[in-house]
C-alpha cells in the first residue's frame, strides 16, 4: 500500500506504509519501555534508600551505552541488514529487562542498564532511518510527526501502566518485557521493505555529529530533560507531596501532549525553508516552562496543563531536529547521521540525569526545575548564534 504524493519538481512520491509501520511498532515498543522503566526503576532504588545522585548516575548508564552503539550500529546494519539487526536488538533488550528484577544488588543494574539501552539504542537509530528514508521530502515533517506522536504515546502508557500496576513484583518487569517483543512481528514482516545499506558512510563518524549542529544539539537538550525529567520528576513530585500514582498521571498527561502536539509540529515544519527559527522558539517554551514548574507544585490541575503543553514543545525538539537533518542528508550519510543523531541524544541522557540529579542534592528540591531550565537555555543560546552566522542556510 502507498499513497501517492508530489515532489518538489512535479513527480510522484510514494509513502513506503509497511516501513512505516515497522519503524513506529519498533519506536512504539522503545516508548512503552522508557516510560514504565525509567520511573519503574527510580522508584524501586528510591525505596532501597540510594540518593539522587547514584539514581541519576545509574540512569546515565542508558547514555553510556548509547554511546557506545551509536558509532558500530551501522556497520552492524551494513552487514547483517537493517530488519535482522533490529530483530537482534529487540530479544537482547527484552531479556535483559527481565534481569533488573533478578539483579537485587545495585551494582547489577549498571551492566544490566548497559546491555539494555545498548539494544534500545539500535533500535532507535534504524527504525529513525529506516522512516526518514521511506519518507518523501515534502512530508517528511507529517511522517516523522506521526513517527515522533506513536513515541509519545509509548511514553504516556508507560506511566499510566506504571501508576495502574506499581512497583512490587515481577509484573512490571514482565509487562515491559513482552511490550518489547511484540514489535518483532511487524519487524520480521516487513524485512523485505527495510532500507539497504550497500555503502559504508564517507566521513567519520563524528564528522556527522558537527555537520547538522541545530540538530545534533536540539537532541542533546531533548535527551537531558527527557531521561532526566523521566527519571527524577517522580521523586521531584514525591518530595512536593504529590502521591506515586499522581506523579505517576503527570507524567503521563505530560506523555498525551506530546502525542497531540508532534503531528501540527511536524505539518508545519514542511512549510518553513528553515526549521532553526521553530526549533529556537520551542526551547524557549521549554526554558520558561521549566521555570514555571516550582510555582506550580500546590494545584496538581495547574501542573498538569503546563506539563500538557511542555511536553509538546519538548518532543518538538526531536521532531524537527531529525526532520532538519533528513533534508540535508541521504543513503548511507543518512543513516550515519542518524548514529550520529542518537549519540548525541545519549550524551544528553548522561549529562541530564546526572545534572539533574546533583542539581536537586546540592540546591534541594527545587534544583530539578533549574536544572531543566538550563539545558534549554543552553540550546536558545546555541541556536541564535547558528541562525546569526548561517542565516541563508535553510
Amino acid at each position: 500500500m502507498s499513497q501517492p504524493t508530489l515532489d518538489e519538481h512535479g513527480h510522484p512520491e510514494e509513502i513506503h506504509w509497511p516501513s512505516l509501520f515497522a519503524a513506529i511498532s519498533a519506536i512504539s515498543a522503545v516508548g512503552i519501555a522508557i516510560g514504565l522503566g525509567l520511573p519503574l526503576l527510580s522508584i524501586i532504588l528510591e525505596k532501597r534508600g540510594i540518593s539522587s545522585t547514584m539514581i541519576g548516575l545509574n540512569s546515565a548508564m542508558a547514555g553510556v551505552a548509547a554511546m557506545a552503539a551509536a558509532p558500530v550500529t551501522t556497520k552492524l546494519a551494513h552487514k547483517f541488514g537493517v530488519a535482522p539487526t533490529m530483530l537482534a536488538a529487540v530479544f537482547i533488550s527484552a531479556f535483559s529487562a527481565l534481569g533488573f528484577y533478578y539483579a537485587t544488588a545495585f551494582w547489577m543494574w549498571f551492566p544490566l542498564r548497559v546491555v539494555f539501552h545498548g539494544g534500545i539504542t539500535t533500535l532507535f537509530i534504524l527504525s529513525e532511518f529506516w522512516i526518514n528514508a521511506a519518507a518523501p521530502p515534502r512530508r517528511r515533517g507529517l511522517v516523522l510527526g506521526i513517527y515522533a506522536t506513536v513515541l509519545s504515546v509509548g511514553f504516556a502508557i508507560g506511566p499510566l501502566i506504571f501508576s495502574a500496576i506499581g512497583s512490587e513484583g515481577i509484573l512490571p518487569f514482565l509487562v515491559g518485557a513482552a511490550a518489547i517483543l511484540v514489535a518483532a512481528i511487524p519487524i520480521y514482516v516487513a524485512r523485505g521493505e527495510s532500507p539497504a545499506l550497500d555503502e559504508m558512510p564517507q566521513k567519520h563518524f563524528l564528522r556527522y555529529v558537527f555537520l547538522v549542529p541545530t540538530a545534533t544539539v536540539a537532541v542533546f537538550v531533548f535527551g537531558a530533560v527527557e531521561a532526566g525529567g523521566l527519571s527524577l520528576f517522580p521523586i521531584y513530585a514525591s518530595r512536593s507531596g504529590f502521591t506515586e500514582s499522581q506523579s505517576a498521571l503527570l507524567l503521563t498527561v505530560m506523555g498525551i501532549g506530546n502525542m497531540a502536539c508532534q503531528i501540527p509540529i511536524g505539518m508545519f515544519s514542511d512549510r518553513l525553508r528553515d526549521r532553526r527559527p521553530l526549533l529556537t522558539a520551542m526551547a524557549i517554551t521549554g526554558f520558561f516552562g521549566a521555570l514555571a514548574i516550582p510555582f506550580l507544585v500546590e494545584s496538581w490541575a495547574l501542573m498538569a496543563i503546563v506539563l500538557f503543553f511542555w511536553g509538546g514543545c519538548v518532543s518538538g525538539l526531536y521532531t524537527v531536529g531529525l526532520a532538519h537533518m533528513g533534508s540535508r542528508l541521504k543513503g548511507s550519510d543518512l543513516a550515519a547521521a542518524n548514529a550520529a543523531f542518537v549519540f548525541c541524544y545519549a550524551v544528553g541522557t548522561v549529562a541530564g540525569p546526572q545534572g539533574i540529579g546533583a542539581a536537586i542534592d546540592l540546591t534541594g528540591n527545587d534544583g530539578f526545575a533549574w536544572a531543566l531550565a538550563s539545558f534549554f537555555g543552553l540550546y536558545v543560546l546555541v541556536s541564535v548564534c547558528r541562525v546569526a552566522f548561517n542565516p541563508k542556510r535553510g
